[in-house]
Protein backbone atom coordinates (compact mmCIF):
# COMPACT_ATOMS: atom_id res chain seq x y z
CA UNK A 1 0.00 0.00 0.00
CA UNK A 2 1.61 3.64 -0.36
CA UNK A 3 0.71 5.46 2.18
CA UNK A 4 3.41 8.62 0.54
CA UNK A 5 0.26 10.35 -1.18
CA UNK A 6 0.85 13.03 1.55
CA UNK A 7 3.43 14.55 3.29
CA UNK A 8 3.83 13.35 6.91
CA UNK A 9 4.94 16.06 9.84
CA UNK A 10 8.25 14.20 10.57
CA UNK A 11 7.83 16.13 14.31
CA UNK A 12 4.51 13.36 14.51
CA UNK A 13 7.47 10.25 15.06
CA UNK A 14 8.65 11.57 18.36
CA UNK A 15 5.42 13.18 19.38
CA UNK A 16 2.88 12.20 22.00
CA UNK A 17 -1.24 13.50 22.03
CA UNK A 18 -2.71 14.54 25.37
CA UNK A 19 -6.68 14.17 25.03
CA UNK A 20 -8.57 17.59 26.31
CA UNK A 21 -12.27 17.28 28.16
CA UNK A 22 -13.00 20.45 28.20
CA UNK A 23 -15.84 20.54 29.94
CA UNK A 24 -15.01 18.01 32.63
CA UNK A 25 -11.61 19.55 33.15
CA UNK A 26 -12.19 22.19 35.31
CA UNK A 27 -15.33 23.78 37.42
CA UNK A 28 -15.93 26.21 34.99
CA UNK A 29 -15.43 23.63 31.72
CA UNK A 30 -14.29 26.63 29.56
CA UNK A 31 -11.20 27.16 27.26
CA UNK A 32 -9.98 30.04 29.47
CA UNK A 33 -9.86 28.07 32.48
CA UNK A 34 -8.33 24.78 30.77
CA UNK A 35 -5.60 27.41 29.38
CA UNK A 36 -4.20 28.03 33.25
CA UNK A 37 -3.07 24.06 33.24
CA UNK A 38 -0.82 24.95 29.54
CA UNK A 39 2.29 25.30 31.38
CA UNK A 40 1.52 22.51 33.95
CA UNK A 41 1.13 19.95 30.90
CA UNK A 42 4.16 21.81 28.82
CA UNK A 43 6.30 20.90 31.81
CA UNK A 44 5.25 17.42 31.89
CA UNK A 45 6.29 16.89 28.49
CA UNK A 46 2.84 17.07 26.56
CA UNK A 47 3.08 18.02 22.63
CA UNK A 48 -0.52 17.81 20.82
CA UNK A 49 -3.67 18.81 22.32
CA UNK A 50 -6.89 16.80 20.84
CA UNK A 51 -9.57 18.82 21.94
CA UNK A 52 -13.00 17.04 21.65
CA UNK A 53 -15.38 18.32 19.49
CA UNK A 54 -15.80 22.58 20.41
CA UNK A 55 -18.77 22.61 18.38
CA UNK A 56 -22.87 23.76 19.75
CA UNK A 57 -24.84 20.39 21.17
CA UNK A 58 -27.81 19.88 19.27
CA UNK A 59 -31.19 20.58 21.65
CA UNK A 60 -33.57 17.80 19.77
CA UNK A 61 -32.70 14.67 21.00
CA UNK A 62 -30.60 15.60 23.12
CA UNK A 63 -29.38 13.11 25.82
CA UNK A 64 -28.68 13.81 29.26
CA UNK A 65 -28.79 17.67 30.28
CA UNK A 66 -26.07 19.00 28.07
CA UNK A 67 -25.95 16.63 25.50
CA UNK A 68 -23.20 15.01 23.52
CA UNK A 69 -19.99 16.35 21.83
CA UNK A 70 -20.29 14.72 18.92
CA UNK A 71 -24.23 15.78 18.36
CA UNK A 72 -22.80 18.74 16.43
CA UNK A 73 -25.61 21.34 15.14
CA UNK A 74 -23.43 23.95 13.73
CA UNK A 75 -19.79 22.55 11.99
CA UNK A 76 -18.39 26.32 11.79
CA UNK A 77 -19.70 26.76 15.87
CA UNK A 78 -18.34 27.08 18.88
CA UNK A 79 -20.16 25.78 21.78
CA UNK A 80 -20.79 28.27 24.34
CA UNK A 81 -20.73 26.26 27.29
CA UNK A 82 -16.94 26.23 26.27
CA UNK A 83 -16.74 30.10 25.72
CA UNK A 84 -16.22 32.46 22.56
CA UNK A 85 -14.26 31.70 19.14
CA UNK A 86 -12.14 34.61 20.27
CA UNK A 87 -11.86 32.55 23.65
CA UNK A 88 -10.59 29.43 21.51
CA UNK A 89 -8.32 31.25 19.14
CA UNK A 90 -6.58 32.39 22.20
CA UNK A 91 -6.29 28.81 23.50
CA UNK A 92 -4.68 28.00 20.12
CA UNK A 93 -2.24 30.88 20.63
CA UNK A 94 -1.60 30.22 24.14
CA UNK A 95 -0.82 26.82 23.18
CA UNK A 96 1.59 27.70 20.25
CA UNK A 97 3.63 30.06 21.83
CA UNK A 98 4.31 27.03 24.24
CA UNK A 99 6.03 25.11 21.35
CA UNK A 100 2.51 23.06 21.74
CA UNK A 101 0.33 22.19 19.18
CA UNK A 102 -3.70 21.74 18.75
CA UNK A 103 -6.29 19.05 16.89
CA UNK A 104 -9.71 19.02 16.59
CA UNK A 105 -11.57 16.46 16.93
CA UNK A 106 -14.37 16.36 13.65
CA UNK A 107 -17.27 14.07 13.48
CA UNK A 108 -18.03 13.77 8.98
CA UNK A 109 -20.72 11.16 9.92
CA UNK A 110 -23.47 12.63 11.37
CA UNK A 111 -24.54 15.67 12.39
CA UNK A 112 -26.98 16.79 15.70
CA UNK A 113 -31.15 16.63 14.67
CA UNK A 114 -30.87 20.28 14.41
CA UNK A 115 -28.24 21.18 12.47
CA UNK A 116 -28.00 23.87 10.81
CA UNK A 117 -27.95 22.17 7.69
CA UNK A 118 -31.19 20.53 8.23
CA UNK A 119 -32.82 23.71 7.22
CA UNK A 120 -30.83 25.14 4.59
CA UNK A 121 -29.17 21.62 2.89
CA UNK A 122 -31.70 18.78 4.38
CA UNK A 123 -30.87 17.17 0.89
CA UNK A 124 -27.32 16.65 2.93
CA UNK A 125 -28.93 13.96 5.32
CA UNK A 126 -29.77 9.88 4.58
CA UNK A 127 -33.89 9.48 4.75
CA UNK A 128 -36.06 6.19 5.58
CA UNK A 129 -38.46 5.47 3.60
CA UNK A 130 -41.31 7.67 4.85
CA UNK A 131 -38.66 10.82 3.85
CA UNK A 132 -37.58 11.40 7.65
CA UNK A 133 -33.95 11.86 8.90
CA UNK A 134 -32.46 8.87 10.35
CA UNK A 135 -30.38 7.84 13.08
CA UNK A 136 -27.32 5.59 12.40
CA UNK A 137 -27.13 2.62 14.33
CA UNK A 138 -29.04 3.43 17.74
CA UNK A 139 -27.54 7.01 18.39
CA UNK A 140 -30.78 8.58 19.21
CA UNK A 141 -29.05 11.78 19.16
CA UNK A 142 -27.81 12.23 15.78
CA UNK A 143 -28.70 11.69 12.50
CA UNK A 144 -26.62 10.17 9.14
CA UNK A 145 -25.28 12.38 6.69
CA UNK A 146 -25.55 11.31 3.24
CA UNK A 147 -22.09 10.47 2.40
CA UNK A 148 -22.39 10.45 -1.65
CA UNK A 149 -23.85 14.20 -1.73
CA UNK A 150 -20.72 15.85 -3.21
CA UNK A 151 -22.49 19.48 -2.37
CA UNK A 152 -22.64 18.16 1.54
CA UNK A 153 -18.57 16.68 0.92
CA UNK A 154 -18.14 20.56 -0.15
CA UNK A 155 -19.61 22.19 2.59
CA UNK A 156 -18.04 19.64 5.15
CA UNK A 157 -14.46 20.30 3.46
CA UNK A 158 -15.00 24.00 3.42
CA UNK A 159 -15.68 24.24 7.54
CA UNK A 160 -12.55 22.14 8.18
CA UNK A 161 -10.91 24.81 6.32
CA UNK A 162 -12.65 26.80 8.12
CA UNK A 163 -10.87 25.71 11.42
CA UNK A 164 -7.49 25.82 9.57
CA UNK A 165 -7.62 29.43 8.19
CA UNK A 166 -9.28 31.36 10.70
CA UNK A 167 -8.19 29.42 14.13
CA UNK A 168 -4.79 28.18 12.62
CA UNK A 169 -5.53 24.29 14.28
CA UNK A 170 -3.22 21.78 13.40
CA UNK A 171 -4.70 19.39 12.51
CA UNK A 172 -7.91 16.26 12.80
CA UNK A 173 -8.78 13.12 14.94
CA UNK A 174 -11.20 12.14 12.71
CA UNK A 175 -14.39 10.53 14.86
CA UNK A 176 -15.18 6.84 13.94
CA UNK A 177 -13.45 7.72 10.52
CA UNK A 178 -14.27 4.64 8.62
CA UNK A 179 -18.07 4.98 9.03
CA UNK A 180 -16.99 8.23 6.67
CA UNK A 181 -16.01 7.11 3.03
CA UNK A 182 -12.10 7.01 2.57
CA UNK A 183 -12.61 8.70 -0.79
CA UNK A 184 -14.00 11.55 1.58
CA UNK A 185 -11.30 11.64 3.47
CA UNK A 186 -8.69 11.49 0.23
CA UNK A 187 -10.57 14.59 -1.32
CA UNK A 188 -10.19 16.45 2.59
CA UNK A 189 -7.22 16.10 3.19
CA UNK A 190 -5.75 16.84 -1.07
CA UNK A 191 -8.28 20.12 -0.34
CA UNK A 192 -6.58 21.14 3.23
CA UNK A 193 -3.01 20.37 3.05
CA UNK A 194 -1.94 23.57 0.98
CA UNK A 195 -3.43 25.80 3.71
CA UNK A 196 -0.61 24.75 6.67
CA UNK A 197 2.02 22.52 6.17
CA UNK A 198 2.93 19.94 8.49
CA UNK A 199 -1.03 19.48 9.77
CA UNK A 200 -1.93 15.89 11.57
CA UNK A 201 -3.92 13.69 10.40
CA UNK A 202 -5.66 11.34 13.05
CA UNK A 203 -8.17 8.51 12.41
CA UNK A 204 -10.17 6.69 15.25
CA UNK A 205 -9.71 3.50 13.03
CA UNK A 206 -7.99 0.44 12.51
CA UNK A 207 -9.05 0.28 9.30
CA UNK A 208 -5.46 -0.29 7.16
CA UNK A 209 -6.65 1.16 4.29
CA UNK A 210 -7.24 4.72 5.95
CA UNK A 211 -3.45 4.77 6.33
CA UNK A 212 -3.51 6.34 2.82
CA UNK A 213 -5.20 9.57 3.89
CA UNK A 214 -4.24 9.33 7.86
CA UNK A 215 -0.62 9.46 9.47
CA UNK A 216 -1.83 7.84 12.90
CA UNK A 217 -4.76 5.36 13.66
CA UNK A 218 -6.08 3.31 16.91
CA UNK A 219 -4.84 0.25 18.56
CA UNK A 220 -7.93 -0.90 19.81
CA UNK A 221 -7.60 -4.46 19.27
CA UNK A 222 -4.11 -4.18 21.34
CA UNK A 223 -6.69 -2.59 23.96
CA UNK A 224 -8.84 -5.10 24.30
CA UNK A 225 -6.26 -7.19 24.16
CA UNK A 226 -4.42 -5.98 27.52
CA UNK A 227 -7.28 -5.79 29.21
CA UNK A 228 -8.27 -9.51 28.71
CA UNK A 229 -5.11 -10.64 29.49
CA UNK A 230 -5.28 -8.93 32.74
CA UNK A 231 -8.81 -9.74 33.58
CA UNK A 232 -7.09 -13.68 32.81
CA UNK A 233 -9.28 -14.21 29.51
CA UNK A 234 -6.72 -14.26 27.77
CA UNK A 235 -2.96 -15.74 27.93
CA UNK A 236 0.46 -13.78 28.06
CA UNK A 237 0.80 -14.72 24.39
CA UNK A 238 -1.82 -13.20 22.85
CA UNK A 239 -0.21 -9.70 23.63
CA UNK A 240 2.52 -10.96 20.99
CA UNK A 241 0.09 -12.34 18.84
CA UNK A 242 -1.72 -8.50 18.48
CA UNK A 243 1.91 -6.96 17.97
CA UNK A 244 3.20 -9.64 15.30
CA UNK A 245 -0.50 -9.04 13.86
CA UNK A 246 0.46 -5.56 13.59
CA UNK A 247 3.70 -5.60 12.42
CA UNK A 248 2.36 -8.17 9.24
CA UNK A 249 -0.47 -5.98 7.96
CA UNK A 250 0.48 -2.44 8.47
CA UNK A 251 2.43 -0.35 6.88
CA UNK A 252 6.05 -0.10 8.22
CA UNK A 253 5.71 3.87 8.00
CA UNK A 254 2.60 3.68 9.70
CA UNK A 255 2.15 5.39 12.88
CA UNK A 256 0.03 3.70 15.30
CA UNK A 257 -2.14 5.33 18.97
CA UNK A 258 -1.33 3.50 22.05
CA UNK A 259 -3.67 4.61 25.34
CA UNK A 260 -4.88 3.39 28.71
CA UNK A 261 -8.23 5.49 28.49
CA UNK A 262 -9.70 8.30 26.30
CA UNK A 263 -13.44 9.43 27.10
CA UNK A 264 -15.32 6.71 25.50
CA UNK A 265 -13.21 4.06 27.33
CA UNK A 266 -13.36 6.17 30.83
CA UNK A 267 -16.97 7.01 30.70
CA UNK A 268 -18.46 3.38 29.19
CA UNK A 269 -15.89 0.85 30.10
CA UNK A 270 -14.16 2.04 32.85
CA UNK A 271 -11.15 4.20 34.50
CA UNK A 272 -7.53 2.47 33.30
CA UNK A 273 -7.00 1.19 37.07
CA UNK A 274 -10.80 -0.23 36.61
CA UNK A 275 -9.43 -1.92 33.19
CA UNK A 276 -5.95 -2.85 33.85
CA UNK A 277 -5.82 -2.45 38.02
CA UNK A 278 -2.01 -3.09 39.27
CA UNK A 279 -0.73 -3.47 35.49
CA UNK A 280 -1.97 0.00 34.73
CA UNK A 281 1.83 1.78 34.51
CA UNK A 282 3.17 -0.88 33.04
CA UNK A 283 1.00 -0.27 30.00
CA UNK A 284 2.02 3.21 30.04
CA UNK A 285 5.53 2.55 29.72
CA UNK A 286 4.68 0.31 26.97
CA UNK A 287 2.28 3.16 25.24
CA UNK A 288 5.23 5.00 25.75
CA UNK A 289 8.11 2.97 24.55
CA UNK A 290 6.86 0.78 21.51
CA UNK A 291 6.21 1.80 17.98
CA UNK A 292 3.72 4.01 18.37
CA UNK A 293 2.21 7.16 19.58
CA UNK A 294 1.32 7.86 22.70
CA UNK A 295 -2.16 8.92 24.13
CA UNK A 296 -2.51 10.44 27.69
CA UNK A 297 -6.26 11.10 28.52
CA UNK A 298 -7.50 14.16 30.71
CA UNK A 299 -6.50 13.79 34.79
CA UNK A 300 -4.17 10.06 33.97
CA UNK A 301 -1.40 12.23 35.48
CA UNK A 302 -3.21 12.91 38.92
CA UNK A 303 -4.29 9.74 38.19
CA UNK A 304 -8.05 10.33 37.28
CA UNK A 305 -9.44 7.04 38.97
CA UNK A 306 -13.39 8.56 38.54
CA UNK A 307 -15.79 7.24 35.73
CA UNK A 308 -16.76 10.88 34.34
CA UNK A 309 -20.39 11.00 33.05
CA UNK A 310 -20.54 11.70 29.46
CA UNK A 311 -23.83 14.18 29.01
CA UNK A 312 -23.72 15.81 32.59
CA UNK A 313 -21.34 18.20 34.41
CA UNK A 314 -18.79 15.75 35.79
CA UNK A 315 -15.70 17.51 36.94
CA UNK A 316 -12.83 15.84 37.32
CA UNK A 317 -12.12 15.19 40.88
CA UNK A 318 -8.53 17.14 40.65
CA UNK A 319 -6.65 16.90 43.93
CA UNK A 320 -3.68 19.79 43.26
CA UNK A 321 -1.30 17.22 43.42
CA UNK A 322 0.23 15.20 40.11
CA UNK A 323 1.43 11.92 41.34
CA UNK A 324 2.31 10.47 37.90
CA UNK A 325 3.52 14.35 36.61
CA UNK A 326 6.88 12.82 36.88
CA UNK A 327 6.35 9.40 35.59
CA UNK A 328 4.96 10.60 32.11
CA UNK A 329 7.67 13.50 32.17
CA UNK A 330 10.55 10.86 31.72
CA UNK A 331 8.98 8.89 29.38
CA UNK A 332 7.81 12.01 27.21
CA UNK A 333 11.67 13.50 27.58
CA UNK A 334 13.09 9.97 26.46
CA UNK A 335 10.85 9.49 23.72
CA UNK A 336 11.41 13.22 22.55
CA UNK A 337 15.39 12.80 22.84
CA UNK A 338 16.06 9.02 21.98
CA UNK A 339 15.76 8.23 18.35
CA UNK A 340 15.06 4.47 19.36
CA UNK A 341 11.65 5.64 20.02
CA UNK A 342 10.78 7.23 17.22
CA UNK A 343 7.25 5.87 15.73
CA UNK A 344 7.23 4.30 12.13
CA UNK A 345 10.80 5.40 11.10
CA UNK A 346 12.23 2.46 9.42
CA UNK A 347 15.91 3.51 10.79
CA UNK A 348 14.51 2.07 13.93
CA UNK A 349 14.50 -1.25 14.90
CA UNK A 350 12.40 -3.46 17.27
CA UNK A 351 13.45 -6.56 18.80
CA UNK A 352 11.77 -9.15 21.45
CA UNK A 353 14.85 -9.57 23.73
CA UNK A 354 15.24 -13.40 24.67
CA UNK A 355 14.83 -14.44 28.36
CA UNK A 356 15.00 -17.50 30.36
CA UNK A 357 13.06 -17.66 33.02
CA UNK A 358 10.66 -14.68 34.24
CA UNK A 359 7.34 -16.21 32.97
CA UNK A 360 4.88 -13.50 32.29
CA UNK A 361 8.06 -10.90 31.21
CA UNK A 362 7.84 -8.54 28.16
CA UNK A 363 11.42 -7.89 26.96
CA UNK A 364 12.22 -5.36 24.12
CA UNK A 365 15.13 -3.64 22.35
CA UNK A 366 14.11 -0.57 20.26
CA UNK A 367 17.45 0.67 18.54
CA UNK A 368 18.66 3.40 16.24
CA UNK A 369 21.95 3.72 14.80
CA UNK A 370 24.43 3.14 18.34
CA UNK A 371 20.86 4.89 20.37
CA UNK A 372 19.00 1.88 22.10
CA UNK A 373 16.04 1.63 24.81
CA UNK A 374 15.42 -1.67 26.53
CA UNK A 375 12.57 -2.16 28.28
CA UNK A 376 11.71 -5.15 30.80
CA UNK A 377 7.75 -5.55 31.66
CA UNK A 378 6.64 -8.08 34.62
CA UNK A 379 3.04 -8.52 33.53
CA UNK A 380 2.15 -10.67 36.57
CA UNK A 381 1.46 -10.03 40.49
CA UNK A 382 4.33 -12.43 40.82
CA UNK A 383 8.18 -11.39 41.27
CA UNK A 384 10.17 -12.96 38.38
CA UNK A 385 13.52 -13.86 37.72
CA UNK A 386 15.23 -14.57 34.95
CA UNK A 387 18.68 -14.46 32.60
CA UNK A 388 19.26 -12.05 29.47
CA UNK A 389 20.10 -14.68 26.52
CA UNK A 390 20.29 -12.14 24.07
CA UNK A 391 23.33 -11.14 21.97
CA UNK A 392 21.89 -7.73 21.37
CA UNK A 393 22.32 -6.45 24.32
CA UNK A 394 25.83 -6.13 25.87
CA UNK A 395 26.54 -2.30 26.88
CA UNK A 396 26.45 0.07 29.69
CA UNK A 397 23.09 1.08 30.44
CA UNK A 398 20.99 4.00 32.49
CA UNK A 399 18.10 3.51 34.28
CA UNK A 400 15.72 6.78 33.40
CA UNK A 401 13.61 6.35 36.13
CA UNK A 402 16.22 6.34 38.84
CA UNK A 403 19.72 7.32 36.69
CA UNK A 404 21.37 4.58 38.26
CA UNK A 405 23.52 2.42 35.85
CA UNK A 406 23.96 -1.35 35.21
CA UNK A 407 25.96 -3.37 32.63
CA UNK A 408 24.05 -5.64 30.67
CA UNK A 409 25.23 -8.87 28.66
CA UNK A 410 23.88 -12.15 27.35
CA UNK A 411 23.87 -14.25 30.71
CA UNK A 412 23.22 -11.15 32.93
CA UNK A 413 20.44 -11.75 36.02
CA UNK A 414 17.35 -9.67 36.73
CA UNK A 415 14.72 -9.57 39.42
CA UNK A 416 11.62 -7.91 39.25
CA UNK A 417 8.61 -7.40 41.52
CA UNK A 418 5.33 -7.53 40.62
CA UNK A 419 3.76 -5.19 38.45
CA UNK A 420 7.39 -3.45 37.83
CA UNK A 421 9.06 -1.86 35.02
CA UNK A 422 12.02 -1.27 33.67
CA UNK A 423 13.17 1.61 30.99
CA UNK A 424 16.98 1.74 30.22
CA UNK A 425 18.87 4.31 27.61
CA UNK A 426 22.41 3.09 26.54
CA UNK A 427 25.15 5.09 27.51
CA UNK A 428 26.77 6.65 24.40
Amino acid sequence: MNIELYKRADWAASTNIYEVNIRQYTQEGSFNAFAKSLPRLKDMGVEVLWLMPIHPIGKVNRKGTLGSYYSISDFKGVNPEFGTAADFKNLVKLAHDLGMKVIMDWVANHAAWDNVWTKDHPEYFVRDDEGNFKAPYDWTDVIQIDHTNEAEQDAMIDAMQYWVTEFDIDGFRADLAHLTPLAFWKKARTAIEPLKANLFWLAESEEIDYHEVFDTTFTWEWMHTTENYYKGKKGFNSLYDVLAKYDATFPETAHRLYFTSNHDENTWNGTGFDKYGYMLKCLSVFSCTWNGIPLIYSGEEMPNNKRLQFFEKDTIAWTGEYQLHEFYKTLLTLRKTNPALRSGDPAVTTFHIITEGGKNVMAYLRKHDLNEVIVFLNLSKEPVSFVVKDLLINGHYTNVFNSSETYLQTGSFIKMQPWEYLVLERKM
